[in-house]
């Protein structure tokens, strides 16, 4: 319960917190350390720094500031790219937001990137309530495991180990998931073509190495 309600205290930046006006570098990395905070793991641990922030531009992960401020759309980005870099590598991120700022940043269009924000925000709120549930039924699972074992201690060692296992091989599943999905619907032709030749060339020297 304790862990459930770790996970219920967690903040999340809502998209009403957003400020609607261009915002200084500073001011971005002030506004994420104060709706991030509960998220971090030690309280010196930083959520984003102004060399990130720099990193994500040169990496093409984040448009340029405009004259040196913000906007809304770049506070969007930024949030997607905090959540996405605990999973996925920074070319897995540029695949995936590549195409969602090209078409949908500060422009024109029907959808404004904060119409999806607030969409993604919801589908979240919803999910929370059985990623809960779920994460309450493998603790319970872990619990049933090793009957036998007599002594209490060793006994929830190997339970809290258990459950750990669990959360691990889900994250791992759904990883592969992701990964699967960029790679059919979010990578460039190109870039397929070179990742599928990257991996035949590395499958071919592990063939060398073994046959010598």
């Amino acid at each position: 319960m304790e862990l459930i309600e770790g996970l219920r205290k967690i903040n999340y930046v809502k998209p009403g917190d957003v400020p609607n006006i261009d915002l200084y570098m500073d001011q971005v990395t002030t506004f994420m350390d104060k709706h991030l905070e509960s998220s971090k793991r030690y309280s010196e641990d930083k959520l984003l720094t102004k060399t990130m922030i720099n990193n994500y531009t040169k990496n093409n992960l984040l448009p340029s500031s405009n004259k040196k401020k913000y906007s809304k759309d770049h506070m969007y980005l930024l949030i997607f790219i905090y959540y996405m870099k605990n999973v996925l590598s920074i070319n897995d991120i540029q695949s995936i937001l590549t195409p969602l700022t090209e078409k949908f940043f500060e422009g024109d269009n029907k959808v404004s990137l904060e119409e999806i924000y607030e969409e993604i925000f919801r589908q979240g709120e919803e999910n929370s309530m059985t990623v809960s549930k779920d994460v309450i039924r493998k603790y319970q699972k872990s619990k049933d495991a090793y009957p036998e074992m007599k002594d209490q201690e060793d006994h929830d060692f190997l339970q809290m180990f258990s459950f750990v296992c669990m959360l691990c091989f889900d994250v791992y599943m759904k990883k592969q998931m992701i990964e699967k999905i960029i790679d059919d619907h979010f990578t460039m032709p190109s870039e397929k073509d070179k990742n599928t030749k990257e991996k035949s060339k590395d499958h071919a020297k592990d063939k060398d190495k073994s046959s010598k």
